[in-house]
């Protein structure tokens, strides 16, 4: 079984602190004592640490060694239209477990009205949510969860952009993968509202260069196809 893994902030002079909700579940829900070993990252490298003491708010750690730690096949980048929050966090918390590096809503034409506004108060529940998973998922970093953007500054990202669209005759999306594919390239999938994406929209995507793509015949939910694109474009890399 493989031994639970937290973040922490810093590693100092071979010792480092866990705190807060984290520490809580270390002492309250797994009942961890002096001796016992976790996986430590502080967002850079992961390491081995060994409590060497507990305290009311904190774990104390020994560092005993850095662990070698298994690079993504692709840098992910994630843009997700406005949804219905229980909807929007259950898509951080895969987006997440797939790997993604980065995470950013964007406003759109069919976003549900009042969302954006409301949204700037979620962004650091959903920091929360990712960083809880990211530790369930065994991840090394934390992704970037920003607070939500407009649909032209989402356009002006690097990297290669896919446009997931429902729009009949759209070539699928594994289809439209370059050939060639290595773990530094950077991949930014745009994942649209519930109703779709508007033909303005779809013009700008167009004109800023980005490629349509489809995950075929049926409709899914936002949520969804956003999971089911990264998934896809994961797996298409790692087969490289």
């Amino acid at each position: 079984m493989a031994r639970r893994r937290f973040f922490i902030d810093a590693v100092h002079s071979g010792r480092a602190l866990l705190t807060g909700d984290d520490a809580k579940h270390l002492r309250q829900v797994l009942r961890a004592e002096e001796g016992q070993r976790y996986e430590l990252c502080d967002n850079e490298s992961v390491y081995l640490g060994e409590i060497d003491g507990l305290g009311r708010e904190q774990v104390a750690f020994r560092i005993l060694e850095r662990l070698d730690d298994e690079a993504l096949p692709v840098r992910l980048h994630l843009y997700l239209a406005l949804i219905k929050f229980d909807r929007l966090e259950w898509a951080v918390e895969k987006a997440t477990e797939l790997g993604v590096e980065r995470i950013v809503p964007i406003e759109t034409a069919r976003s549900e009205k009042g969302l954006e506004r409301a949204a700037a108060k979620r962004v650091e529940r959903w920091r929360k949510i990712a960083r809880e998973s990211a530790q369930q998922s065994r991840r090394s970093r934390l992704p970037d969860v920003t607070a939500p953007i407009s649909f032209p500054d989402a356009l002006k990202a690097e990297g290669l952009r896919l446009f997931l669209d429902e729009q009949p005759g759209v070539e699928p999306l594994l289809s439209v993968l370059p050939p060639e594919r290595r773990p530094s390239d950077l991949v930014c999938l745009f994942a649209g509202p519930e109703g779709g994406w508007t033909d303005s929209e779809r013009a700008q995507a167009a004109a800023a260069g980005c490629t349509s793509a489809g995950l075929g015949r049926l409709i899914l939910r936002a949520e969804t196809a956003a999971i089911a694109g990264l998934a896809i474009v994961s797996a298409g890399w790692s087969a490289s």
